[in-house]
């Protein structure tokens, strides 16, 4: 670990869902990286070696976007703009931007027609992934276009001499192969950085920050039975003793199968005693109950979590100024809950909601692993010796089954084979419908929230999943699709409609067995490596008898992009079958939507 004064490359965050990915990436490659708002640009500059402007919601042309000072581009360093920062240092220096005829979410092939520093090594086509709206459509004077994509013309762009480098796509994102060779190149060959950075000693030094930040007080840990509770908590255990640390795990009525008995053996394995089991079921229930809208779920999950956390608080006696709250927050629930002012919010996650918020205002909260990502976090749990099976547990949401559990206010039809959309299905001999059930997006840095589209017909999982891409690219207000597993005839979506629904204990009872039906059959199968998190849906969709489900297995690295998985269609087809036999369940969907345009999660 090394001092943060002194960082090389400076990041300046302009709200985009991956910028903090930037600075991360760029520390892999062993070279220090901090991140600063846009108005403190200049202030944060220090001796930095160059600049890498991030992506954002913004468009450059709105009043109140994200801007820089003029004197940035006259101070000779390096810059980088990714995204919005790519449009933003075109717009500044006098380039065109404008709304793109056609939106790009996603994989996208690069088409690289000029080759410079910051492209060497790179082939002449390249998968790259993109998310945006607006695009450049005039480069600046002075400017070589390097790249471009089918539907975007200017996706890389350079003036050399003035060492100013644009990129539409995010070279940070796992999606993008060649970004780590595009950022070396600009870290090493264009600003000529050393590498000073290493993780050696992560734990120990994040034992001392736990330590400094706790001084004399006593932690409070909610424990949700997940990768990063599970770590937080052991992490603030080993820093600070048992003694001083309590550890509540709360069965909300909304965990998974078997997930108390679970964190009881692994704890006790430990030898640690400082962990109560709390059954506050009928409390979250009775509150979530009557609730449809997804970020009201949210905010009275957390809520709910701080009215047992007074309770405690009591009766462990636990005094004002003598005590934390400890919470399993990582990076991407910091992101996407709307992290700086450029941010937008895509979800509120349940540890920051409001009342959260106040706390972390007047420093009660303690999050020891809010810098770090998903994969970050099991290296951390390897670390502390956590067993494996629970480093590598599928991760799992704050809020649990309540936002796997899709509710409606009120009983809808199906819009019966939407011309716009048909349309684009027809082309791979495929039908299309769209349910009045709306699922949570990210589309170019912004939260959508979009109706779900149903595909029926056969095709192949790459088949449905570049329908997938399609729609979502060229129809407004798609962020979803998912096709009809079981049964295996679409003409049932004929008779299809939503039904009035909230939560209730059976239909979470009917969620719970499918989800631990379909992690079963995962793992027996030998499938379980493929995906790295398995979302399970139930939505009201009805055709007569049941509800539907709807499977989301995704592929990634660290929750900020995803992949559908690429699942054999036997298997999904096999699955499929036992959970029609669940009593309950009418329709069985697969989501084959990436993140972006989707979120992993469908609330």
């Amino acid at each position: 670990m090394i001092d943060e004064t002194g960082s090389q490359i400076l990041v300046i965050n302009c709200g985009g869902q991956y910028c903090h990915m930037i600075a991360r990436r760029v520390r892999e490659a062993g070279v220090y990286a901090k991140v600063c708002s846009p108005s403190r640009a200049l202030e944060e500059l220090g001796q930095a070696k160059g600049i890498i402007i991030s992506g954002g919601p913004s468009s450059v042309y709105e009043t109140g976007a994200p801007a820089l000072p003029g004197a940035l581009w006259e101070k000779g360093i390096p810059v980088l703009g990714v995204c919005y920062g790519h449009q933003l240092l075109a717009s500044a220096l006098k380039g065109v931007v404008k709304p793109g005829t056609e939106h790009e979410y996603g994989e996208a092939t690069l088409r690289v027609s000029g080759q410079d520093s910051l492209l060497k090594g790179v082939n002449d086509r390249e998968t790259v992934w993109m998310s945006h709206g607006d695009e450049v459509v005039a480069p600046p004077p002075g400017f070589e276009v390097l790249a471009r994509t089918e539907t975007c013309q200017v996706a890389a762009m350079a003036n050399v001499d003035k060492k100013l480098f644009g990129l539409q796509f995010h070279p940070e994102v796992t999606d993008t192969p060649c970004g780590p060779t595009i950022l070396k190149n600009f870290v090493f060959d264009i600003c000529h950085c050393r590498q000073d950075w290493r993780l050696d000693g992560l734990v120990d030094a994040l034992k001392e920050r736990i330590r400094a930040q706790a001084g004399a007080r006593h932690v409070l840990f909610f424990v949700s039975g997940g990768v990063d509770s599970t770590v937080a908590f052991t992490l603030c255990t080993a820093a600070l003793s048992p003694e001083r640390v309590t550890g509540v795990f709360v069965d909300t009525g909304f965990m998974r199968k078997n997930e108390r008995p679970e964190i009881e053996r692994t704890f006790s394995a430990r030898g640690w005693h400082n962990m109560r089991y709390v059954d506050a079921s009928d409390l979250f229930l009775r509150h979530v109950g009557e609730t449809a809208d997804p970020e009201e779920k949210r905010r009275i999950i957390g809520d709910c979590f701080l009215k047992l956390q007074e309770n405690l608080e009591s009766e462990l006696g636990l005094t004002k100024g003598n005590w934390l709250l400890g919470q399993g927050t990582i990076y991407p629930d910091t992101i996407e809950s709307g992290h700086s002012q450029e941010a937008a919010v895509i979800k509120t996650h349940h540890n920051r909601v409001p009342a959260v918020q106040e706390l972390i205002r007047r420093g009660l909260i303690i999050e020891p692993l809010r810098d770090f990502y998903k994969d970050e976090v099991r290296e951390i749990g390897k670390q502390l010796n956590l067993p494996d099976a629970l480093v590598r547990k599928y991760p799992f949401p704050g809020p649990g089954l309540a936002v796997r559990c899709l509710c409606s206010p009120e009983s809808l039809e199906l819009e019966k084979r939407p011309a716009e959309l048909d349309k684009l299905a027809a082309a791979a001999g495929l039908r299309a419908w769209r349910a009045p059930v709306r699922t949570v997006g990210v589309q170019g840095d912004h939260r959508s929230y979009s109706h779900l589209v149903i595909l029926t017909g056969e095709a192949s999982l790459a088949g449905y999943g570049e329908v997938a891409r399609v729609m979502t690219r060229k129809v407004r207000n798609t962020n979803r699709v998912a096709f009809l597993v079981a049964p295996a005839d679409g003409r049932c979506l004929e008779r299809g409609s939503v039904t009035r629904s909230l939560i209730t204990k059976e239909r979470l009872d009917l969620l719970r067995e499918a989800d631990a039906l379909s992690h079963e059959m995962l793992l027996r199968e030998g499938l379980a490596e493929q995906v790295w998190q398995f979302p399970v849906v139930l939505l009201p969709l009805t055709r007569g008898r049941g509800e539907t489900i709807a499977l989301r297995p995704v592929a990634s690295r660290d929750a900020m992009t995803a992949r559908h998985a690429n699942l054999p269609l036997a298997f999904i087809k096999k699955l499929a079958d036992r959970l029609m036999k669940l009593p309950g369940i009418d329709m069985v969907l697969y989501d084959v939507t990436d993140k972006p345009p989707a979120t992993i999660e469908w609330e």
